[in-house]
C-alpha cells in the first residue's frame, strides 16, 4: 500500500508491486511483566521507512509472527486468490486470521503482545526475535533451538531445488527479458 502525503485516509493500493520490507538477523530480547516486547531497532528503521506505526500479530507454527501492514495486505490478498471452498484454504485462513491481533508500536519502540498469543506461543521472559524477509517471528528460545537442530539438515538437502544463482529482479514496469534467453533456450 502507498499513502500519499497529506492525503490522510485515501490509500493508492499496488499489491503486486509494493516495496518489500526486508528483515533479516536474530536478536535476543526480554519481554516485560505487561507483556511489550522491544521490536529491533534494525526492524523498527524498515518498519519506518514504510511509514509502519503498527505490525499484525498471529500465530505462526510455534512462534509469533508479526508483518508490517503492507505486507498483511499482501497476504490477505494471497489469501482471498485461493479457492474460497477448498478445506486446507479455509483452514488456513481460519488460523492465520482469527488469531491476528494489531499491535501499535509505542513511543520507547515497543509491541504489547496479547496474553494468549503469548500463551500460544509458549513465550515467557526471553525471546529470540528473527528476521524472515517480510515478516519477523518472535519464538521462545527453547523452540527456536529447537527448530534449529530439526532444519540445519534441510541445508543438506539436495531436493530443495533451489536454482542458483536466482535471476535478476526486474522492476514492475519491465517486461521479460528480450531474445533468445527468454526461452530458457540456449
Amino acid at each position: 500500500m502507498y499513502f500519499r502525503h497529506g492525503e490522510c485516509g485515501k490509500v493508492e493500493e499496488s499489491v503486486e508491486y509494493s516495496h518489500l520490507a526486508v528483515f533479516k538477523g536474530t536478536y535476543h530480547h526480554k519481554i516485560d511483566p505487561k507483556g511489550r516486547l522491544p521490536v529491533p531497532a534494525a526492524f523498527r528503521r524498515t518498519l519506518t521507512e514504510q511509514g509502519a506505526g503498527t505490525v499484525v500479530v498471529t500465530q505462526l507454527d510455534q512462534c509469533l509472527a508479526a508483518w508490517p501492514p503492507s505486507e498483511w495486505a499482501r497476504l490477505e490478498a494471497q489469501l482471498a486468490s485461493l479457492p474460497a471452498f477448498s478445506k486446507p484454504v479455509k483452514a488456513l485462513t481460519r488460523l492465520l486470521v482469527s488469531r491476528a491481533g494489531d499491535c501499535e508500536i509505542d513511543v520507547q519502540g515497543r509491541i504489547l503482545l496479547p496474553p494468549p498469543l503469548r500463551r500460544a506461543a509458549g513465550l515467557a521472559r526471553e525471546v529470540v526475535v528473527v528476521g524472515v524477509l517480510n515478516r519477523f517471528e518472535v519464538w521462545s528460545p527453547d523452540a527456536w533451538a529447537s527448530f534449529l537442530k530439526e532444519s540445519e539438515r534441510l541445508l543438506d538437502d539436495i531436493s530443495l531445488d533451489v536454482q542458483w544463482p536466482l535471476p535478476p529482479l526486474l522492476p514492475p514496469s519491465a517486461g521479460p527479458p528480450s531474445g533468445p534467453s527468454s526461452t530458457g533456450k540456449p
